[in-house]
């Protein structure tokens, strides 16, 4: 039977487990939130690789028949890393969505909004030499605000935080806002209606990947598949933003790894 192992460092993932939920209802699904020791994108990319091969070896352990890398910042270090190690298990990982922003822009110019160390792997540069050749790509990271989001800040607080990174881009002639953080993809609608300009959220296109991936596994079923929230953190704390994230309600596991 085919079950989804999925990770983020917090809650943001949850954004692409939503979507993938719809999709794939009966697909038993592991999220595994690394709370202690979130958000990635405040550390170097190599804590990041070694955090996400501890993970993936959880969720094989916890019965995962493929993994779905939630997280930019986690794909940007270790997607390469994790498919080299794990050649005969499916990985689905997660980059800025570049390409249909650079297809739909009509002034050429488009941003990118996401961590630090998203910016500073190889996947991100390749996506952009790859996808954006005749398009100006301005890579705007915003430390601190996927802690915000993760803490369920109140929205005057994330507007506040978020006129700092979008103010410039009225004057750079900005027609596309590429979310490369999958936080961020939890307030994309605030985001948009502060920019005045079109989001582009990759959850719905990784939901769609991971569903293209489970379709060559096999399949429960009937009943509607199980999901089951891990935490490296406070479980109450994860299980009320996931509630409010998901629109129902399940249970929270802490593990220790």
């Amino acid at each position: 039977m085919s079950v989804i192992g999925m990770f983020d460092s917090g809650v943001g993932g949850l954004s692409v487990l939503k979507k993938t939920r719809r999709l794939l209802p009966q697909t038993p699904v592991v999220y595994l939130a690394d709370q202690k020791y979130g958000p990635y994108g405040d550390r170097s990319l190599d804590e990041v690789r070694r955090r996400a091969n501890v993970i993936v070896e959880r969720l094989l352990t916890e019965g995962a028949t493929m993994a779905v890398i939630a997280c930019h910042t986690a794909s940007a270090a270790a997607l390469h890393s994790l498919r080299r190690d794990h050649p005969h298990l499916q990985i689905v990982g997660i980059e800025p969505a570049v390409k249909p922003a650079a297809e739909r822009t009509a002034t050429r110019t488009v941003a990118v909004l996401a961590t630090t160390a998203t910016f500073q792997g190889e996947l991100f540069a390749s996506v952009v030499s790859r996808h954006a050749e005749n398009t100006r790509v301005i890579a705007r990271p915003c430390p601190g605000l996927a802690d915000l989001i993760e803490n369920g800040s109140d929205e005057a607080t994330l507007r506040r935080e978020l006129a700092k990174h979008l103010e410039p881009f009225r004057s750079e002639n900005v027609d596309q806002i590429v979310l490369g953080c999958t936080h961020y993809s939890l307030i994309g609608d605030l985001i948009s209606d502060l920019s005045g300009t079109e989001v582009v959220d990759p959850a719905p296109a990784v939901a769609a990947q991971v569903a293209r991936v489970a379709s060559g596994l096999p399949t429960a079923g009937g009943s509607k598949g199980e999901v089951r929230l891990l935490t490296t953190a406070d479980p109450g704390r994860f299980s009320k933003r996931a509630a409010a994230i998901l629109d129902e309600q399940h249970s929270v596991e802490t593990i220790d790894i």
